[in-house]
């Protein structure tokens, strides 16, 4: 028992700062992630790439 309680202190506050900073960062990620979707987009147009297969590279490698 004394041990769950030790790693439990020496664990918790780690965890609880990961957990909170996990919350704080998901929509800044989000963000991120529609932010390269759009230049994906907008570099395969100006590059004469088809969207379709770009989005098939980035998503599974090269065709």
């Amino acid at each position: 028992m004394e041990e769950m309680f030790s790693a439990f202190g020496n664990y918790g506050f780690p965890m609880v700062v990961a957990g909170y900073l996990l919350v704080r960062l998901e929509p800044l990620i989000r963000e991120l992630q529609k932010s390269v979707a759009l230049l994906t987009v907008v570099v395969a147009r100006q590059g004469g790439v088809d969207v379709d297969e770009a989005r098939r590279i980035v998503e599974g490698g090269r065709p």
